[in-house]
């Protein structure tokens, strides 16, 4: 698995932060090599270029196909978080689902 560059977005920035701390916790006890930043929905734009994974909270579904349309490629996945990880800001599960999305990445 190559470096992962990862941008986690929700509404305001807040639970995404509190979720890329423990995703952060998790790669570190599991030795990954994952750099995991947290923004608002609108700072996507100013991100994009520095990311290879965009993850997106739950509620914000209505967003994924065309973020997908606009984003996703050879060289970026995009991911809608599970809520049944996000609410509970569980770290390893939110961990295992982006290993798993982009295992042949």
């Amino acid at each position: 698995m190559r470096h992962l560059d990862v941008l986690l977005v929700c509404g305001s920035g807040a639970s995404s932060g509190f979720m890329a701390v423990s995703m952060r916790k998790a790669a570190k006890k599991r030795g990954l090599d994952i750099k995991i930043t947290a923004r608002s929905e609108s700072e996507i734009g100013g991100y994009i270029d520095s990311i290879n994974v965009l993850m997106i909270g739950p509620h914000l579904k209505y967003l994924i196909d065309e973020l997908r349309q606009k984003y996703e490629g050879p060289d970026l996945k995009v991911i809608l978080m599970k809520p049944s990880y996000y609410s509970l800001l569980d770290g390893n599960a939110a961990l295992d689902d982006l290993l798993s999305a982009t295992k042949d990445f």
